[in-house]
């Protein structure tokens, strides 16, 4: 097992929660990102962004289950994971 491949998988899931986050600010809501993250943390409502952001990470697992890269697979998944504990706490 790569812990390299573990380390990039779970890189990647994070910046994909990252860019899905940015792609939901930007076409949903009326706000910029950095004044709707603002927003957001002000009414409580961060954490449900993050989730909403992550929905991008379950095409990016199953494109790398295509590509035969499993352990980077379970990098996402850990990815999402922590993201999920940092929510709990946003």
């Amino acid at each position: 097992m790569k812990k390299t491949d573990l380390l990039i998988g779970a890189l990647i899931g994070i910046i994909t929660s990252a860019i899905g986050s940015y792609l939901f600010m930007e076409f949903f809501t009326g706000y910029t990102f950095i004044e709707g993250i603002q927003i957001m943390k002000f009414e409580g409502k961060l954490g449900k962004i993050i989730t909403l952001g992550s929905i991008l990470n379950i095409a990016i697992f199953f494109i790398l289950l295509k590509f035969d890269k499993e352990i980077m697979a379970r990098g996402v998944v850990l990815g999402t994971l922590i993201l999920t504990i940092i929510t709990l706490f946003v």
